[in-house]
């Protein structure tokens, strides 16, 4: 039994598991908006050079039957997207001008 929620080949990653491994969207989003600039900074900086191997890796399983640690990997890169969003258009955590917008799905996609 492992202690790490990733994949050995991605264990450089392993400091943001914890946090970002999320597995629904408003989860995503709600950790996006209480994360610190400098935090999201550190968490794209590390995990964007690394999504190509990260989605080459998931998809070696067939999506319904992703590994713990694969669907792991593939919840930090949906956490990559919504912190893409913050660090490379807004650069702040909320949407600029956008009043109290908020991010409420009635089902989720899955995985």
């Amino acid at each position: 039994m492992t202690d790490t929620l990733l994949p050995t080949a991605f264990l450089d990653l392993e400091p943001f598991a914890e946090t970002w491994c999320l597995p629904t969207e408003n989860e995503r989003y709600a950790r996006r908006l209480k994360t610190p600039m400098p935090q999201m900074r550190e968490f794209y900086d590390a995990c964007f050079p690394r999504v190509d191997d990260a989605i080459t890796y998931c998809d070696k399983f067939p999506l319904d039957e992703l590994p713990e640690d694969a669907l792991n990997l593939l919840h930090l890169v949906y956490s990559l997207v919504m912190v893409a969003m913050a660090i490379e258009i807004f650069q702040q955590a909320t949407p600029v001008d956008s009043a109290d917008a908020e991010l409420e799905r009635i089902a989720e996609p899955w995985p």
